[in-house]
């Protein structure tokens, strides 16, 4: 049953009406998933998107958790027979987790605390009578408190007594908690030192040099500070605290000490009792309440922290997955290495593993020419299209073998058309040493692997990656210093998003990947495998009704992001969903024409009118998304696939110079700016200050990962190994600083290449004749 406070609530929160809740609740407790919900229950909604489900679907967790909290609460101090109504009214008005337990603080057991001992001695009354009426003599009313046997056998003892009361009862207080915890997060600050007796120029403790004396509100801290303080202090580096705005004067309240007083209606008027209360504040705040809520607010600056942390690598994972495709493409994968040697394999235009081999052009054999004969001759023998290069260790000199490989190559054969890409390995190594690689390829070494999966990730960058764990990829900062479960959930659920978003080929995809598509478990994947090896390929999306497992739920949740290409039905390649064959039907009568005079027809289908076909089942939305399946077919979201080109002559940050202007690919994004792979080992960073002209808020505005851009070097901090970048290019892209090479020469000796380059760019679009390349390599294959 579906609470109806909670859907009032998510409803206001997410700025939708409640009907439109009552129904993505009612789907997703029907174990319906979010992508099956976006795609083909737009109805039920009223169109709401993937995001705002996977935000519904967050909160809808936080909120029965909150309800279950809730319940467990007020259980308890009933059974302590302490519930007031208006307790009971507060309680359940509680709309947080953190308000909730400052209610249930005073009722939750707990140790003996000192407090608790003066109350058994009876010293309560006495708390309270100095507290109503500040002008009588604390010395004097003690006086009649005495309690030797119970541990107070002075009045001085006895008002001790009275502080530990009333320091424990304000620190209990809820109301006053909330407000000052609130005061704290808009006025705190946080301040990090270095500790004493660290080495400041040690390696480890210099990468925190920013914060070896910083200070900064609490509520401004950026998330990467934060993190890095956090992580700073873990290590034992750093100091970490949350201070006051300004240090109290000797004698007088701090400004902390002092908003206790103003909530709690008291002010030092010279009266008997004023000093002691004065006291009471004082220990309320120093022992009660400074560590708490300093635990309270990092807690929460952490939790904010960690929220965006796990946004930036989410959206950059889904950059990644989403990246353009080479496409059905021979590729010859290279793992740089130098003393291991260059791993290489290559892989058909299906991902087939055609032949490995191993190369050492590099140190210690410096085998270089005979490296390019055996590369060449793979290349010959297999027809190779591209050259997919890792981007670790010896990746630059690797490239340099690609580059005077292709060289050979033309000259032997002109017309031959190959590239050569850089691409990430991060995740590689994983991959090669996991269960599913030793399955997947069992033939071969767990180092030869890795040149497997560089090349396929080139055809495929989806379908590759997916077989990696999200957060091995590494497209994230601190990832591991956030919450690993909600870093988890979150790239479990983008992964999820964007292969159902793509959409899977049936007869193709990896037990991996087709356990992404929405309702189906590894264990099905793996009996979908299995029936494809022994029956052969699916002819029909109705076959997979024949796997063991797969149920008639999981078909609905499924089979619209299942395609089969070549099948009994041209239906079965797109995103129509089965349960609308019948609606494709109508569409079809009203045209008179087979599917495969309809299918692609823009200039037809665009004349029909949705209302027409739509009925008690399926109504306008769902109609406007058939037709618009019917017009693009197996349509892939991701854009067109493109290289950068790395700049001859920069290998290693010892080659940059100020003002030289280069190529690289984003490869990672941050609020505060992006980094930038040039090819030399470590990424640079363009702040966000320094992506654009105008004013960016965030730098996912201007980029995002893999992202092919140019940028001007700023500065150089060799011994930081950082590297500072601007996309504001005050230079013509025509024109280069002396040192730097133009796009399109490689070659050592390349001046005649670097001035066709340079040609190219002036003429026109680079990225253009490379598209023009690749539709000749497709034509030829035809």
């Amino acid at each position: 049953m579906i609470d109806q406070k909670i859907l009032t609530q998510l409803a206001a929160e997410l700025k939708v009406r409640q009907a439109q809740v009552v129904a993505a609740v009612g789907l997703l407790d029907g174990g319906a998933t979010v992508p099956f919900i976006a795609r083909y229950r737009k109805e039920a909604t009223d169109g709401l998107d993937d995001t705002q489900l996977r935000d519904l679907e967050s909160r809808l967790g936080y909120l029965r958790e909150l309800e279950e909290r809730r319940a467990a609460v007020l259980k308890s101090i009933e059974e302590q027979g302490k519930l007031t109504g208006e307790l009971r009214a507060a309680i359940e008005a509680a709309p947080t987790k953190q308000e909730l337990e400052d209610l249930y603080l005073p009722y939750k057991p707990k140790r003996r605390t000192k407090a608790m001992i003066a109350r058994e001695a009876g010293i309560e009354p006495l708390a309270d009578k100095l507290w109503q009426n500040p002008a009588l003599n604390p010395q004097e009313e003690a006086a009649g408190f005495i309690n030797a046997d119970a541990g107070f056998a002075d009045a001085q003892a006895v008002l001790d007594g009275v502080r530990d009361i009333l320091a424990e009862r304000w620190s209990e207080d809820a109301a006053l908690v909330g407000q000052l915890r609130e005061w704290l997060w808009d006025n705190g600050l946080l301040k990090s030192l270095l500790l004493s007796g660290k080495n400041e120029n040690d390696p480890e403790t210099a990468k925190f040099r920013d914060y070896f004396d910083y200070e900064e509100p609490i509520h401004k801290v950026p998330s990467h500070r934060a993190l890095a303080v956090f992580r700073g202090r873990s290590l034992d580096i750093l100091d970490a605290k949350l201070v006051q705005p300004e240090e109290p004067q000797p004698g007088q309240l701090s400004m902390a000490e002092g908003h206790i007083a103003r909530v709690l209606g008291w002010s030092h008027q010279e009266r008997a009792a004023d000093d002691l209360l004065r006291k009471c504040v004082t220990w309320a705040w120093k022992v009660k309440l400074s560590l708490s809520l300093e635990r309270d607010l990092f807690a929460r600056l952490r939790e904010e922290a960690e929220k965006v942390a796990i946004r930036v690598f989410a959206e950059n994972l889904r950059d990644l997955l989403l990246a353009a495709p080479a496409g059905r493409r021979v590729v010859m994968g290279l793992d740089p290495g130098i003393r291991t040697g260059v791993k290489v394999a290559v892989v058909s235009d299906t991902g087939k593993v055609l032949e490995t081999a191993t190369v050492y052009p590099h140190e210690p054999k410096r085998d270089w020419e005979g490296s390019l004969h055996t590369l060449a001759r793979l290349c010959a023998a297999h027809g190779v299209n591209l050259i997919a290069i890792g981007n670790g260790t010896a990746s630059r000199e690797t490239d340099k073998l690609a580059a005077d490989l292709i060289k050979r190559l033309k000259q032997m054969a002109p017309q031959a058309q190959i590239d050569k890409v850089v691409v990430s390995e991060a995740g590689a190594s994983v991959y090669s040493a996991s269960e599913y690689a030793s399955k997947e390829l069992p033939e071969l070494d767990v180092s030869l692997r890795g040149a497997v999966s560089i090349a396929r990730r080139l055809q495929d960058p989806l379908a590759e990656l997916v077989k990696i764990e999200p957060k091995s990829i590494g497209v994230g900062q601190y990832q591991h210093d956030v919450n690993q479960t909600e870093m988890a959930r979150s790239l479990d659920a983008v992964v999820e998003d964007c292969v159902n978003r793509v959409g899977v080929d049936l007869n193709t995809a990896s037990a991996p990947l087709l356990a992404r598509v929405s309702g189906l478990s590894g264990t099905v994947a793996g009996k979908i495998v299995a029936w494809r090896d022994e029956h052969g390929a699916f002819q029909n999306r109705k076959q997979l009704m024949k796997v063991s497992g797969l149920g008639a739920k999981t078909f609905e949740q499924a089979a619209g992001f299942l395609r089969i290409r070549g099948g009994d039905n041209p239906l079965d390649f797109s995103g129509v969903h089965p349960e609308t064959y019948p609606v494709v039907e109508k569409i079809l009568s009203s045209l008179n024409q087979p599917i495969t005079e309809v299918m692609g027809r823009s200039d037809v289908l665009k004349t029909l009118k949705p209302e027409l076909f739509a009925d008690e089942h399926f109504g306008v939305i769902t109609v406007k998304d058939i037709l618009g399946e019917l017009e693009k077919p197996g349509r892939d979201p991701r854009p067109d696939f493109k290289v950068a080109r790395y700049s001859e002559g920069v290998e290693d940050i010892t080659d940059l110079k100020e003002g030289m202007v280069l190529e690289g690919t984003v490869s990672n994004v941050a609020a505060f700016g992006a980094f930038v792979d040039l090819g030399v080992h470590q990424d640079g960073l363009v702040h966000v200050s320094q992506l654009s002209e105008r004013f960016v808020q965030d730098a996912r505005e201007v980029v995002k990962t893999g992202d092919v851009v140019r940028v001007k070097v700023l500065e150089v901090d060799m011994a930081r190994k950082r590297i500072s970048l601007t996309m504001k290019l005050s230079e013509p892209a025509q024109k280069r600083p002396q040192g730097t090479a133009a796009r399109s020469g490689h070659h050592p000796n390349g001046q005649a290449n670097a001035a066709k380059g340079r040609a190219s760019q002036q003429s026109g679009a680079p990225q253009s004749a490379m598209a023009a390349a690749f539709a000749k390599l497709q034509q030829g294959k035809r």
